[in-house]
């Protein structure tokens, strides 16, 4: 018998997250290859019901199993996605077709039993097989869909077959789960586990305030608050875990202090590749010689251990006077005090990643102040004063969300320099939430007279900065020149940036820099620049829209993906895409959020005007955060970036001419 071919698999690998395909889609593969099921394309019209559950596939196994649906009638799909929604309720984005094949039935009712008499003419058809996550449905219809029943013995029969199959192997996915999860942790969740040592000496608890410093482009953003997190101070020590919204070459800074506030040191790493490990050290009487001792490495097991074979970076800080020093040896430095089991010996020379041992942004040698004049509120606040202290507890449930601890504590955690709350962004304005939280991570910028002018049009100049600044991609052509872009424009850099990664498309020699942009366009730069794409029913999917029909052609299955990946806002009505709209400052910043959530970067924003996405998170990909601290709210001010800044004229430039993006869209027209 044939069974399905690797494509036909990669396809289902795609339909549901890898944590359900092996629980769901194995077994059906299985049982198709072993219950005598007939996968074979002739067109005779002999049907048994439950006997011969017919799947699409001819002897041309290179092709795509997309390429083998392509011929299913759109009408067919809905019909049956239709039928299966309003017999179970399921929503109707998560199902997919997974096989099809045309089918000749020999009467009119499909070759299905029913109560009555059916009409001997001969039928021409499909029989489709559809599944969402957790269920199977066999079908038959007629060739254009206005008939479509639920094969029911044949949907029982496969199903009953998946639940033998899984339970009889069972326990074998138990026993590889157990030996592939520690293989499972890595590339996942990416960020550091922090444990605080002292291997002598008389402190019980200690206080490390953590903040981040993320790696933007050829430099770092400020620092941005993560927490004041309570250690039970051991030999051993006991770890932290930071996930999510943390990647490679950003900085984390901590603060020690001791439970009567005294400061006790300072240290500051760089989060690795992988998952780090970060262990510091603490000598006997931290509150005299403010040392302290970095030791951190990969831990792609997430077990709490530097890899065996991999580099341990070994270093030594030291405040005076509220100036912090990086050393470049021990030899000054009692270091038996410092010695823990399980981590290397201190070694003579320290040993820095490479990033803080050479170039504009190195700390080897350097000496710097612990408490810079434009740290946030409450990094110059005592220990509990503006947060309440988070308990690190003894067992391994300490886990905490970056991304939410930044966002929880945005209103005193951001540099006294960024602006998070502005005069015309009220405190129930329908995107405050998302237009705070990119100012907070310095994508946006308000105006000098504290406002944000969220109702002003955005213009092509302004929206490259706010593209460059939200997304690091890596270049996909090379940058060109525009005649109508000067080198000594403000946004000439971002502009060269935003086209080079993909976002941004010109059709000529002009970028028209000073030209607002339609709604659609944006989205469409959006998805040009994630890379996002569709393969499934554009139709089921848009069906969100009440405009639907008004959507182009050939923007369908763009604008299908960002719906899928809950990128999409729409205000004030959430079911109208609006897509010849102007777009607004406000608009753009809830587009740019969704789509940096979609990538995880930063923690969703629940808002009534997204259109909700397919859910594909499982219970085996969530991890465990622990509760947050409360704080007191402040304001501040400044001025930014996105905006208009450094020589443009932000938001008078009205809708004019074609837009060189997709296809020549007039912006504001429909």
């Amino acid at each position: 018998m044939k069974q399905m071919n690797p494509r036909s698999l990669a396809y289902l690998s795609k339909v549901v997250v890898a944590a359900t395909s092996v629980a769901i889609f194995s077994p059906i593969i299985s049982v198709y290859a072993s219950s005598g099921i007939s996968t074979t394309v002739d067109q005779t019209p002999g049907n048994t019901p439950g006997q011969q559950l017919l799947l699409a596939d001819n002897d041309d196994d290179d092709r795509d199993d997309d390429d083998r649906k392509a011929n299913l009638p759109e009408s067919i799909k809905v019909a049956v996605f239709r039928d299966i929604s309003q017999r179970t309720g399921s929503q109707i984005s998560m199902l997919r077709v997974v096989q099809t094949r045309r089918q000749i039935w020999t009467n009119g009712c499909l070759n299905l039993p029913v109560e009555g008499s059916c009409t001997q003419a001969m039928v021409k058809g499909w029989q489709v097989l559809v599944a969402n996550q957790q269920q199977v449905w066999v079908y038959r219809t007629n060739e254009s869909g206005t008939v479509a029943k639920l094969d029911q013995d044949s949907t029982q029969y496969v199903t009953t077959a998946m639940v033998r199959q899984q339970t009889t192997s069972r326990t074998q996915r138990e026993t590889v789960t157990t030996q592939s999860s520690s293989q499972s942790l890595k590339g996942k969740h990416k960020g550091f586990s922090l444990a605080i040592m002292q291997p002598s000496g008389s402190l019980s608890e200690v206080v490390a305030r953590v903040s981040l410093k993320g790696k933007r482009n050829k430099g770092y953003l400020q620092e941005r608050f993560l927490g004041d997190y309570k250690y039970k101070v051991q030999q051993k020590g006991k770890k932290a875990k930071f996930l999510k919204g943390i990647k490679p070459g950003d900085r984390v800074v901590v603060r020690l202090y001791d439970l009567q506030n005294r400061f006790l040191g300072y240290s500051e790493f760089e989060c690795l590749s992988e998952h780090t490990v970060v262990n510091l050290v603490l000598p006997a009487n931290p509150t005299q010689t403010q040392i302290v001792r970095t030791v951190y490495g990969v831990d792609t097991k997430q077990d709490g251990m530097i890899d065996a074979g991999a580099t341990s970076y070994d270093y030594f800080t030291q405040v005076s006077n509220q100036r912090v020093s990086f050393l470049n040896s021990s030899r000054a430095i009692n270091v038996s005090q410092f010695q823990v089991q399980g981590l290397s010996t201190v070694a003579t020379n320290s040993i820095y990643p490479t990033a803080l041992r050479t170039g504009e942004f190195a700390l080897l040698n350097q000496s710097l102040s612990a408490f810079s004049p434009g740290l946030p509120p409450v990094l110059k606040a005592a220990p509990g004063k503006l947060v309440q202290l988070i308990a690190v507890r003894d067992d391994s449930s300490s886990i905490y969300d970056v991304s939410q601890m930044m966002m929880n504590y945005r209103e005193v955690g951001v540099a006294s320099s960024i602006q998070t709350m502005f005069t015309d962004v009220s405190s129930n304005h329908w995107a405050k939430d998302f237009i705070s939280e990119l100012t907070a991570l310095e994508v946006l910028q308000g105006f000098p007279d504290g406002s944000f002018r969220p109702d002003e049009q955005v213009t092509r100049a302004q929206f490259a900065a706010m593209l460059t600044q939200a997304f690091q991609k890596v270049r996909v052509r090379n940058p060109i020149s525009f005649n109508d872009v000067s080198n000594r424009y403000w946004a000439y850099n971002a502009i060269r940036e935003a086209y080079a990664s993909g976002f941004l498309a010109t059709t000529g020699s002009n970028f028209n820099p000073t030209q607002s942009l339609s709604r659609l366009e944006v989205l469409l730069a959006l998805a040009r620049g994630l890379n996002y794409t569709f393969s499934g029913s554009t139709e089921t999917i848009l069906a969100a829209y009440s405009d639907a029909s008004s959507i182009r052609s050939d923007v369908r299955s763009a604008i299908a993906a960002l719906t899928e990946r809950g990128v999409i806002v729409n205000y004030p009505n959430v079911q109208s895409l609006n897509a010849d709209k102007v777009a607004t400052r406000a608009e753009v910043s809830a587009l740019i959020y969704r789509a940096l959530a979609s990538t995880g970067e930063v923690v969703d924003i629940s808002s009534q005007y997204a259109v909700q996405p397919v859910q594909q998170q499982t219970v085996a990909e969530e991890e465990a955060v622990a509760p947050m601290g409360s704080f007191t709210p402040r304001q501040n001010c400044n001025q930014g970036i996105g905006n208009g800044a450094e020589g443009c004229d932000p938001g008078k430039s009205s809708p004019h001419g074609g837009s060189n993006d997709e296809g020549g869209r007039t912006p504001g027209r429909r």
